[in-house]
Formats: C-alpha cells, sequence, structure tokens
C-alpha cells in the first residue's frame, strides 16, 4: 500500500509538472503572437514619409565666428603733464570731435608762453641794434675808415642775431602749443569710456591713459576664412569677389544691414591656415557694441541645380553620407551623396540625387537596402502610423488580461 500510495504521489506530481509546461508555453505563445501584431508581416510595406526632389539654387557662402570693434578706437592721453583740474564730460555719452574732456592746470604753462614771448623780445632788440651797427660800418668801410674785418663781424653778429630771433620765435610757438594742450580734447567723435583717473590727479604727458573714445558707427567686424572654406568659395576672397556680408546676432537674429568688404589679407596666414578679413557695417542705432561675438556670412554667389534635404534624412556610413530613396518597384535603394553646407535645417545636396527622386525622411532606423516600403507624402501621412502602435498594445494587454 505504501508503494502504491508513493506511485499516486508521483503521479500527480508529474501532472502538475506538464500543466505548467503548457502553461508557460502557452504565454510565450501568446507573447510572440503579440509581438508579431505591434509589426508588419515579412511581406508588408512599411510606411514612410517622402519628399519628392526639386533642383533650386542656393548661395555660395562660408559663415565664421567674428568679433566686432570700433572703426576707430582711440585712447585719450595727455600731450602735456600736469595736475587734473577738471573732467568736462559725462562717461559712457556721446562725444563730438574736438569736445574738450579735461582741464590741466594751465597756469605753468601761461608762465612759460609769457618767458618766450620775453625772449623775443629781446631777440627782436637784438637784431635790431645789429642791424644798425651793420649798416654804420658799411659807411666806414666805404671811406676805409675801417677794416674789412670789423665790418665781417658785424654783419655776422646780425646773422646770429636772425637766428636768435627764429629761435624765440620757435620757442614763443611751442609754448603756445603746450598751453592748448591743457585742454584735452577728443580727436574723433564717439561714445566716451570710462575715467581712468580722479580730478586732483598727477598725470604724464604722453603715457597717461585717461579714457577712451569709440566710434560706432560704422562699426567694423574682423573674421577669417580657413583654406578649405576658401577652396569652396572658389579661391581667396576679394573685395570683387563677394557679392555680399551678413550677420548672424548672439540671439540668433539677422542684422538688419548688409556689409562691406574693407580689407582682406594678400596671405594666409601661415600660423592659422586663414586669410584674415575685416567688414563694415552701418550701425546708426547703436545696436552693435564693441567686443561683441557674432558669425558672419560671406556670400560670392549662387550655386544652381542642387537639393535640399532635412539633416535628419542624411546618414552617415564608412563609405561616407547616404540617403533612402524609393524606388520604380517601391522598395528602398541607398544613394550616396555629397554634401555641402547646411541651410536652416537642411542638407545642401551637391551630387547624388536627379530630379523626381523621393527621398525617405522618417522610420529611417528601421528601413533595409530592398525593403518594401510604402510611400506617404508628408501633407498625407498625418498621424495615423503613430496611432496604430497604440492599438496593437491595447490588444495585446487586452490578451494578457
Amino acid at each position: 500500500m505504501d508503494r502504491v500510495h508513493a506511485n499516486a504521489k508521483r503521479l500527480s506530481a508529474s501532472k502538475k509538472i506538464v500543466g505548467a509546461m503548457m502553461v508557460a508555453f502557452t504565454l510565450v505563445s501568446c507573447g510572440k503572437s503579440e509581438q508579431q501584431a505591434g509589426q508588419p508581416a515579412g511581406g508588408q510595406a512599411l510606411p514612410v514619409t517622402v519628399l519628392p526632389l526639386e533642383p533650386t539654387s542656393v548661395p555660395v557662402s562660408a559663415e565664421a565666428v567674428a568679433q566686432t570693434e570700433g572703426a576707430r578706437e582711440v585712447e585719450i592721453r595727455p600731450r602735456v603733464g600736469g595736475i587734473l583740474l577738471k573732467r568736462l564730460y559725462e562717461e559712457g555719452s556721446p562725444v563730438k570731435e574736438g569736445q574738450v574732456l579735461f582741464q590741466i592746470d594751465p597756469v605753468p604753462y601761461q608762465i612759460a608762453l609769457e618767458q618766450a614771448k620775453a625772449q623775443l623780445a629781446q631777440a627782436q632788440a637784438k637784431i635790431a641794434q645789429t642791424q644798425r651797427e651793420a649798416g654804420r660800418l658799411k659807411g666806414l668801410l666805404e671811406s676805409n675808415s675801417i677794416s674789412q674785418r670789423e665790418y665781417d663781424n658785424a654783419v655776422s653778429d646780425d646773422d646770429v642775431a636772425k637766428a636768435a630771433l627764429l629761435q624765440s620765435q620757435a620757442s614763443v610757438r611751442e609754448a603756445e602749443l603746450n598751453l592748448s594742450y591743457t585742454k584735452v580734447t577728443a580727436p574723433v567723435g564717439g561714445v566716451s569710456g570710462r575715467f581712468q583717473f580722479s580730478e586732483g590727479a598727477l598725470v604724464s604727458a604722453n603715457d597717461s591713459l585717461l579714457t577712451t573714445v569709440v566710434q560706432l558707427s560704422p562699426i567694423w567686424v574682423r573674421f577669417s576664412l580657413s583654406d578649405n572654406e576658401l577652396q569652396q568659395l572658389g579661391g581667396s576672397v576679394t573685395e570683387k569677389t563677394v557679392k555680399k556680408i551678413t550677420l548672424k546676432l548672439p540671439d540668433g537674429s539677422e542684422y538688419s544691414e548688409n556689409g562691406k568688404l574693407n580689407f582682406a589679407a594678400s596671405q594666409i596666414d601661415p600660423a592659422l591656415g586663414t586669410q584674415q578679413l575685416r567688414a563694415t557695417f552701418t550701425n546708426a542705432d547703436k545696436k552693435l557694441l564693441p567686443g561683441q561675438f557674432v558669425r558672419a556670412k560671406v556670400v560670392v554667389g549662387e550655386r544652381d541645380g542642387v537639393f535640399l534635404v532635412p539633416q535628419v534624412a542624411v546618414m552617415n556610413s564608412q563609405q561616407g553620407r547616404f540617403v533612402y530613396i524609393v524606388d520604380e518597384n517601391n522598395q528602398a535603394a541607398v544613394r550616396p551623396v555629397v554634401t555641402g553646407d547646411w541651410i536652416g535645417r537642411d542638407w545642401v545636396i551637391l551630387k547624388g540625387l536627379n530630379a523626381g527622386e523621393k527621398v525617405v525622411i522618417d522610420n529611417l532606423i528601421k528601413i533595409r537596402p530592398g525593403a518594401p516600403l510604402q510611400p506617404h507624402p508628408a501633407a498625407e501621412q498625418g498621424e495615423a502610423p503613430a496611432s496604430e502602435p497604440q492599438k496593437s498594445a491595447g490588444k495585446a494587454s487586452s490578451k494578457l488580461a
């Protein structure tokens, strides 16, 4: 009896194991069916969005990081030394050419001018004396009352007095200039900078930096292009080859005015491998400030017969960039392409595509060469493909429930 009960227990355990295996097999089968329900069958075409290609024209251009600078940036330094008495402008305010910015103590230079004038008067009196003496001795020489040497000495003294007069006149002119330099003026019109000293400070001639004046309109933009970028433009850039220069501001917006190239280096910088360039822009509204980083775009012409393809449609491989197109059998075909620059969100395709072909722009990760496709233009696709997986997921959830 014990053996019968043992056999019965073993049979019951075997039935439970077989039942569990059948349940597991059923669940796995359901899982596979649900997974297949969410994917198209092996021969079913994959719905994709396509872009019909039409040739267009794009600008031949290059873009580079640039920095603005004032067309004229002048450091204001005194031409004479002394005590700085007054600042006669508001820091950061516009100033006009010739406007007085600072007043240096003029008293020492007024005294120096008076001394120079006194020396000039003394030289004038001296020359009057030597001229009278030379005239008197000339009459005596004619009557043989004096020797030729005495007369020659008198003439030499007169010449020395004339030279001393010229020197005195120059000293007066120098003293007048030094006195005028005690009023420090703006050599150009522009926006004034911060005052670097305080009133009452001692400043040195041609050394102490008082402030700066920056001319904002027009404003210059400095940038450079690499050798590769120059080759894409057809060679080195000159004022004759450039058609247009535009600016993109730090916030991404386009500057309203176009610029003109006003400097192009005649050689490539051997250290950087770039050509140094500079453009000028009108800046009447003072929107651009010196020192800003912007992006400068140089346009030298137009390229015809190219195609614009969204960046997401262009893929990379070890052999280069490629796109998927839909062939005449509605199958996926790989097409290697040669790209140019970006324009907005599109690649410029220079070679590899033909007019009328349809480029696939979505579901790219699911596509394989030769796979059947169901192409839809972008306007017709809508949201149907996106909703299908949700329905399948709902059915799978029902089965699991």
